[in-house]
């Protein structure tokens, strides 16, 4: 027992031993989740540059099998601190392994993130409630457009990165929902389809390699906003080493979109 809690405790330390936090300081709250029915833990950044007034704030959701800590890495602190004063509060709730975010059978996550997350985020940290973005990786990406999607003008921006979205049932991940209802539910793409209009006053990235499998599906939601969305196909795959080398275009993307809110 004793040998196993040392080896969580050093892979707890080494995920942050030599990252830059570029002034930036990390706190995690633990919400007691009434929405999922257990405590969950998010982590919070605090850039280190001063901003004006109150911080905006950007929730930002991990792919599947990540947590709160997925993103805390040189990339992302180096990407944040560019933007200076500008930089917004970033929360990193944990959803789970394979959630995808949305209300389901195991749990109301997608109400856990805009009536529990957001509100103790912005009450512990006094950010600005009226300046709120979301986005996420992957399964991540997935969660924010369908949680957008859901709150209609409760954000300013919303962004997927590498989303895994499915044109149809039938394409999806095992696990990603509970039945054909769930799937109906939560179709985003099909959302965008019968509304181009969905995320109305949003201002709305996405983003994928031109390797990455779940292209189709992004494409077809790319294709459904039109140029209501800010699209992008660059070289790589589905990995991290694709994400980290955009970090820089991620934040930049939200702090521009938070400042014009």
């Amino acid at each position: 027992m004793l040998f196993a809690v040392a080896l969580v405790v050093a892979f707890a330390v080494q995920q942050f031993v030599g990252v830059d936090r570029h002034g930036a300081t990390v706190s995690t709250l633990t919400i007691d989740s009434k929405a999922v029915g257990r405590p969950l833990p998010t982590a919070v950044v605090v850039p280190g540059a001063q901003p004006e007034g109150r911080r905006p704030l950007l929730v930002f959701l991990h792919g599947r099998g990540g947590n709160e800590t997925s993103e805390l890495d040189d990339a992302f602190y180096s990407a944040l601190a560019a933007q200076g004063s500008r930089a917004p509060l970033v929360a990193f709730p944990y959803g789970g392994d394979h959630s995808y975010w949305h209300d389901r059978a195991d749990g109301r996550w997608g109400t856990y993130v805009v009536r529990e997350v957001i509100p103790r985020v912005v009450e512990r940290f006094h950010a600005d409630p009226r300046r709120v973005a979301i986005g996420g990786i992957s399964m991540g990406g997935f969660g924010a457009y369908d949680i957008a999607r859901l709150n209609p003008a409760r954000f300013c921006a919303v962004a997927g990165h590498s989303p895994a979205l499915w044109r149809t049932g039938g394409e999806t991940a095992p696990g990603a929902f509970d039945d054909a209802g769930d799937f109906s539910r939560h179709d985003v793409v099909g959302a965008a389809r019968a509304n181009p209009h969905v995320f109305s006053g949003t201002r709305l990235w996405l983003d994928a390699g031109d390797a990455d499998p779940f292209r189709p599906g992004d494409e077809a939601l790319t294709q459904a906003l039109g140029e209501r969305v800010s699209g992008h196909t660059w070289p790589g795959g589905h990995d991290g080493d694709y994400w980290n080398a955009h970090w820089p275009d991620y934040a930049r993307f939200y702090a521009r979109a938070l400042d014009r809110c």
